[in-house]
């Protein structure tokens, strides 16, 4: 009997010795399919979310991912982000090798915890966990799989099927456990509904995908939420730092954000006084805006604030008052609160900023948001003002903040709202020169460049306008679009107002502008605005083409020639429409000289698929057209 138990127990450490050592994830194991065009494959995933009251729930992650080749590299590290309300409770992974077979597995001492200091904040208790499980052989497979324990509801998290159009999925799972009272509300996108099931006393929503192969994303194409396959969820009822609230409607999501601000408006008596003062000589509603705008600007600097419930919470206003800084709410808070004071109703607005950001998504009530301005409702016209900024105009919203939606946050609850648009005839760059060539094929040009609406942020141009002579010289340098060129001399000029303009003047000498050729000159005259994109070719465009930003360019360059030539070849006007927009270049030779004179004008908006030839097409012509050259002919 002992021989036998002996035996037995043999056994059974062979096949847990076994069992331990088989391979996991071969690449053999991949269907060649799934591996074409691909610099990864998930082998399988999981993202389980589960609730437990309305201020505690779970998140378990796991995910297996075999690396193709170096393009998918960065998908051999991971990183976990934690907080005081957000807990990490475990971190494992393991990497294997092509036949599945364990090669590493990552230990504790490995796993790098520090502060996720993102160089802006001056308070923060978020955190992150990191992991790097790369290989230097191709392929080989990493595992991850990490646990959250979440102390408030007001976030569940959303479902993209893939985020990388170069990585297939052999098998993902979403699952969401739920108490019946707190069943989350979710929206789906090319997705089907759940499978439904209870286990113990919660109900299951419960999605699997095989086999995904992802579809290409297309250049000027729609945001990615219109064209991933994806699951947005959003709590009813939650609990974050004991403020009770709901997220069923904008209305009542706006009730817990008053809730989170009340009695946040308090200002010192001095500051009182002041402001009365500053603003008492002051004939208008906007006047007096503009002055305590101009105040803050003046007192007040943008630090991150990232403490527990501090990332939706602003400080006090007092607080701002008395040390000068505050983050987006913060100060957003302070402003609504000393427009009070002077008797003007404003509101604080919550919105999702940056530029080509997602939309927001006005039928889905959730958290959708990362930056909070001030607006100013009035009768005929609303002020909008963003408070982070001690140089931007006053009332412009521009690329960061402008053209979308946005919560107001009134004492009755929550209201969509629309930010300023900035339309064509607003964004406008205008440009007018004098270039004075001479018989070398030499030139020097006095040229004037005026940026307003969204244009005056050009790269980066509201910025560089308070930056110091060499960051401005660079900035022309880098954005004169002229082959060769010395700057002779140069001045910016910034008109702060709703609708901003930016004038940069330069006086440029052009060494080899013309190419001269025996008694031949030949010369391009478009002086530096000269478009050379050619959106790549399609076979068969399956997303709609989206063009994301309005504007005008304006060119009116005057060519002063040496005595002497004559033209021997003047390109023809060129006139492109389409409904992209209008395209205009003409050549005129008056009194010796070449005026040339070239309009573009690009419409916003959303257009079909197979109007994708016609975009290629409409820009094709004007690269050609741009690119034009005239030949002058020396009469000696």
């Amino acid at each position: 009997m002992k021989k036998i138990s002996l035996v037995l127990a043999g056994m059974l450490l062979y096949m847990t010795a076994a069992a331990k050592d088989s391979p996991k994830y071969p690449v053999s194991a991949i269907p060649e399919d799934m591996k074409t065009g691909m610099y990864a494959v998930i082998r399988e995933q999981e993202l389980r979310f589960e609730i437990n009251s309305v201020s505690n729930a779970s998140t378990h992650f796991h995910v297996a991912i075999t690396i193709l080749n170096a393009n998918a590299k960065s998908y051999a590290s991971k990183v976990i982000w934690y907080d005081k309300f957000n807990v990490a409770k475990s971190f494992k992974g393991t990497a294997y090798d092509a036949f599945g077979n364990v090669i590493r597995k990552l230990k504790q001492s490995e796993i790098y915890d520090q502060s996720a200091f993102d160089g802006s904040s001056l308070f923060s208790d978020d955190r992150l966990k990191k992991a790097d499980l790369s290989q230097g052989i191709y392929p080989y497979t990493v595992e991850f799989e990490y646990e959250i324990e979440h102390k408030t509801l007001f976030f569940v998290p959303d479902f993209d099927l893939y985020e990388d159009d170069e990585i297939s999925i052999q098998k993902s799972v979403f699952t969401i456990i739920y108490p019946a009272p707190l069943k989350p509300r979710y929206k789906l996108f090319k997705i089907q509904e759940p499978k439904t099931f209870a286990v113990d006393s919660k109900d299951v929503l419960e999605w699997t995908f095989e086999n995904i192969k992802p579809e290409k994303f297309e250049k000027t194409g729609p945001d990615l939420a219109r064209v991933v396959p994806n699951i947005a969820v959003a709590p009813t009822a939650f609990e974050f730092d004991n403020y009770a609230g709901k997220m069923d409607s904008w209305e009542n999501f706006g009730k817990w954000i008053v809730d989170l601000n009340k009695d946040r408006d308090i200002l010192p008596e001095q500051t009182k006084r002041r402001l009365q003062e500053i603003t008492k000589n002051a004939k208008t509603t906007e006047e007096k805006v503009r002055i305590v705008y101009e105040y803050l600007q003046s007192k007040t600097r943008y630090v991150g604030i990232q403490l527990g419930i501090g990332g939706y919470q602003p400080f006090e206003a007092s607080v701002v008052d008395q040390t000068g800084y505050g983050d987006c709410k913060a100060l957003s808070n302070y402003m609504v609160a000393m427009l009070k004071e002077i008797g003007i109703k404003a509101n604080y607005i919550l919105i999702r900023a940056g530029r080509n950001q997602p939309a927001m998504d006005i039928a889905f009530p959730s958290s959708q948001f990362n930056h909070a301005v001030v607006a100013v409702p009035s009768a005929t016209d609303t002020l909008w003002l963003e408070c982070t900024s001690q140089t931007n105009p006053f009332g412009y919203m521009g690329s960061f903040t402008g053209d979308r939606y946005a919560l107001m946050i009134t004492e009755n609850g929550g209201k969509v709202v629309k930010t300023p648009r900035y339309p064509a005839d607003v964004n406008i760059q205008s440009r007018t020169a004098d270039v004075f060539v001479e018989q070398t094929g030499d030139a020097k040009a006095k040229v004037k460049t005026t940026f307003s609406g969204l244009q005056y942020e050009n790269d980066n141009l509201q910025f560089v306008l308070n930056q110091q002579y060499d960051d401005q010289k660079k900035w022309v340098q880098e954005n004169t679009g002229i082959p060769a060129f010395d700057i002779i001399n140069f001045n910016m000029t910034n008109k702060k107002s709703k609708i901003p303009s930016a004038v940069v003047n330069t006086e440029l000498d052009l060494k080899r502008f013309a190419t001269v050729s025996g008694k031949r000159i030949f010369l391009v005259p478009n002086l530096m605005n000269r478009s050379s994109y050619i959106p790549e070719k399609l076979d068969a465009r399956k997303t709609n083409v989206v063009l994301r930003t309005a504007y005008t360019d304006l060119d009116t360059i005057r060519y002063h020639l040496p005595e002497g030539i004559y033209p021997e070849f003047l390109p023809e006007p060129a006139v492109i429409k389409s409904r992209f927009g209008e395209y205009e270049a003409s050549y005129k030779i008056d009194q010796g000289n070449l005026l040339y004179v070239r309009r573009l004008r690009m419409n916003k908006g959303e257009y079909p698929a197979d109007s994708y030839k016609e975009l290629t097409d409409f820009y094709r012509n004007i690269s050609k057209a741009d690119n034009a050259k005239m030949v002058f002919m020396s009469k000696t």
